[in-house]
């Protein structure tokens, strides 16, 4: 849904006033399934992805923190190993996530599977196609991270100020910085997808020749298209997927480092 209301120049047929309309305009023209297409891709890079993300944060805060506010917890810190996170994690889930799903996700997309989308876009574009966007992913991920780990901890700290196992606190903690995070960073996320997807439409209305590439030119691109408006374009879809997304996201984590712990301890 996301990915479709953040067209810049959509097909009259994929024209959508608002989230609930856009699903069920999906469901009954497209099928049931489509609006979970891409699903597969995103779950292969998502385990390597997240295990490289979470670990690099937890080592980088502690270190951090131990330098920025010994034995207390640092948000400069927390901000920062969020950010260096993102750098390791983006690595992984640029290519599968940013490039082949969104492109398996626009409407009427020619390419009916993850290898034919992956083996197209190599041949036509090269190896480089797949990382077009890497520096521009960052560029939004590093703010969304570093906004979502200080939002987190902080919620943390008035939630669950003694940092025990507490599932209720992590959710809502976790929701909370997805969405907040999610909504600061929107005119980014849009300027993102429209160089992952390479929107035909959009860039022919403007005789744009070739592929555009570059934040500065899918920023020029966006407000040419969009104005400013045109830089939220999704914003309420994109909230509404962040905000679980973290929750879920969070929630997971919090327990299995509880479980592993507990289950440490207790070994010793």
């Amino acid at each position: 849904l996301q990915t479709r209301m953040q067209s810049l120049q959509p097909d009259p047929k994929a024209q959508y006033r608002g989230v609930y309309e856009a699903l069920k305009k999906m469901v009954l023209t497209e099928g049931f399934w489509r609006p979970l297409r891409g699903v597969n891709v995103t779950m292969l890079g998502a385990g390597p992805a997240h295990a490289l993300y979470f670990a690099c944060y937890e080592k980088m805060k502690k270190s951090l923190s131990d330098i920025f506010q010994p034995g207390g917890n640092s948000h400069l810190a927390n901000g920062i190993a969020g950010s260096v996170a993102t750098l390791l994690h983006d690595a992984v889930m640029n290519p599968a996530e940013a490039v082949v799903k969104q492109r398996l996700q626009m409407f009427n997309s020619p390419y009916t599977s993850v290898l034919g989308c992956v083996r197209t876009v190599h041949r036509t574009e090269g190896f480089g196609a797949f990382y077009r966007s890497y520096t521009t992913q960052l560029t939004m991920n590093v703010p969304f991270q570093a906004i979502h780990f200080i939002t987190y901890e902080l919620m943390q700290e008035h939630l669950n100020p003694h940092r025990q196992y507490n599932p209720r606190s992590h959710i809502v903690a976790g929701a909370v910085a997805g969405a907040v995070a999610a909504a600061a960073t929107t005119p980014l996320d849009v300027c993102k997808t429209l160089l992952n997807t390479q929107e035909n439409t959009a860039l022919s209305s403007l005789k744009i020749r070739g592929h555009l590439s570059g934040m500065a030119n899918a920023f020029s691109t966006v407000y040419q298209l969009g104005g400013v408006p045109g830089f939220f374009k999704g914003v309420q879809a994109r909230v509404i997927y962040q905000m679980p997304s973290t929750a879920i996201a969070w929630s997971v984590y919090e327990f299995f480092k509880y479980f592993l712990t507990k289950h440490a301890l207790e070994k010793k």
